[in-house]
């Protein structure tokens, strides 16, 4: 009876055990839901229209999902400069704290990243990243001179000041790094304060700043809670894709191309229709990615002066010159084309080389099917009718030929020598709708 009492208390004991795992184990999943989220964007090309509009929109997506972080992944060369300041006026905006990383390891914040960086609620790095190398300089890397230089290093580095001073960070190392084009790894960055923390990872940095207390642009003060926080990757929406595709240089640099191709077709041939609509899509692109890219209208306007040699070639006798000099003037156009030192802003010359060769020889190839045009004998009317064989048909009065029969058909004829029927004459003339001929061979 003992046992059996015993028996009963020991599996009422392992039952309550069993539910009171089950309970705890359903409060942490619904712990787990209730923390709010941190959203995560991935940011590792040049800072563009495109870049600026995918954050602003992670900012706003982060606000309407109640997340309580917004990390950007950094790993930029840099980028165009208006970009970078709505990008900066995002974040001091932004109702919800935001977090910028610079990672993987060997990222950079570099130029336009090193003030998305400084504007940050928390600015983190990863071992083995750099960050800084922000002076202004003129297109093909040359130093800006005289009073232009001075106005633009100190509009930058009044920037620079203002974003440092706006998020508590070192402004002397802000300043330098425009002035000096300073940069300096993580271990150096945290020890002049340009960040706050190094972390090997997203979830080290989350586990850092569990507890960090963050004063937001309306005064209102939010204390994270990120330690164990779900991570919600953001990806780019196809619009934010298209527009960072469309800063690519290169790719703005096709669409030009094939824009002057396509109208220039349906211009040659009125009607194709497919020609000119590709070429008017493909140019409109071109001119929104050059409406945003630093572009050299010296450039452009040589691009311009090649398609005109071009086209005066298929119509001008130059024997090749005009072609040289299309060929000449486009080369250099697109070389100049992009206004900036930075690679990731620069035409490769991969691109470049190809698309001249490909064009040059488009028109060469125009232009030789014009010759060959103009040497082909013509083959109808007065002219078609010239060193045309014929025979003798008939004959009238003193041996005159009346008659004779060329490409199948009988034409009157006059001739200065005596012929008999069956003769093969050759026409040297034609005088209305009469032949002058000869004896063929005389």
């Amino acid at each position: 009876m003992r046992r059996k009492l015993y028996k009963k208390i020991h599996l009422a004991f392992l039952s309550s055990l069993v539910v009171m795992g089950a309970l705890l184990t359903l409060y942490h999943a619904t712990a787990a839901q209730k923390t709010p989220p941190v959203l995560v964007l991935d940011v590792a090309d040049a800072i563009s229209p495109g870049t600026s509009e995918y954050i602003t929109f992670g900012i706003e997506e982060a606000t309407r999902r109640q997340a309580q972080l917004l990390v950007i992944r950094l790993d930029t060369p840099g980028g165009l400069v208006t970009s970078t300041r709505d990008i900066v006026k995002a974040i001091f905006g932004a109702s919800v704290p935001v977090a910028v990383y610079v990672a993987p390891g060997g990222a950079r914040a570099a130029s336009a990243g090193t003030f998305i960086t400084m504007s940050a609620h928390i600015a983190a790095m990863a071992p083995g990243t750099n960050i800084g190398a922000a002076s202004p300089v003129s297109g093909g890397g040359k130093q800006i001179q005289g009073d232009m230089r001075k106005k633009a290093m100190n509009d930058v580095a009044a920037f620079a000041r203002a974003v440092a001073s706006r998020t508590g960070r070192n402004i002397e190392w802000a300043e330098s790094a425009v002035r000096e084009a300073i940069s300096v790894d993580e271990a150096e960055a945290l020890k002049q304060k340009v960040i706050d923390l190094v972390a090997a990872d997203v979830r080290s940095l989350l586990l850092a700043v569990h507890g960090k207390k963050i004063k937001l642009a309306s005064g209102d003060t939010v204390t994270l809670s990120t330690k164990g926080a779900p991570q919600i990757v953001l990806e780019r929406s196809m619009r934010q894709k298209v527009l960072t595709l469309l800063s690519d240089p290169n790719i703005a640099y096709i669409l030009m191309l094939l824009g002057m191709y396509g109208l220039f077709f349906e211009l040659s041939n009125p009607g194709s229709i497919l020609p000119g609509v590709v070429g008017a899509i493909s140019l409109l692109l071109a001119l929104y990615a050059l409406k945003v890219l630093p572009v050299n209208y010296v450039g452009l306007l040589l691009m311009g002066l090649a398609v005109i040699m071009f086209l005066l070639e298929i119509q001008v006798v130059s024997y090749g010159g005009l072609t040289i000099g299309g060929i000449i003037a486009m080369t250099l156009g697109s070389v100049m084309l992009i206004d900036s030192p930075d690679p990731y802003l620069q035409i490769s010359l991969k691109v470049i080389l190809p698309a001249v060769a490909g064009t040059a020889m488009f028109f060469v190839w125009l232009v030789g099917m014009g010759f060959r045009a103009q040497r082909v004998r013509p083959v109808s009317g007065s002219e078609g009718m010239l060193d045309q064989s014929g025979v003798v048909s008939a004959l009238s009065g003193e041996g005159s030929p009346a008659q004779v029969r060329v490409h199948g058909e009988i034409w009157m004829a006059d001739s200065g020598e005596p012929l008999e029927v069956g003769d093969k004459v050759r026409v040297v003339s034609v005088e209305g709708l009469r032949l002058r001929v000869e004896k063929e061979g005389g």
